[in-house]
């Protein structure tokens, strides 16, 4: 049986001053919840680089946007935490 993959996803490049500064809001509230996230270098991919190539640092839940450049952190524990 393989592994859940982790609901929230980040969206991130080398160098961003923004995705410094979500990673320990991203990290606070999955550690509060509960849930994996997992990062991923929009650089490394060019599907992704398309994508998000202005909008770094982004956040996914269950593969929906829920923020882009600024994390929002009250935002993301409600998505986190609505199914609950």
């Amino acid at each position: 049986m393989s592994p859940t993959p982790a609901r929230v996803a980040f969206f991130t490049r080398t160098g961003c001053h923004l995705c410094d500064e979500a990673r320990p809001v991203v990290e606070a509230v999955c550690r509060r919840t509960g849930e994996a996230f997992t990062e991923h270098d929009v650089d490394a991919d060019a599907g992704l680089r398309r994508l998000y190539t202005d909008k770094v640092p982004v956040v996914t839940v269950d593969g929906t946007v829920v923020d882009f450049w600024r994390v929002d952190e009250r935002r993301l524990q409600e998505r986190l935490t609505a199914r609950q």
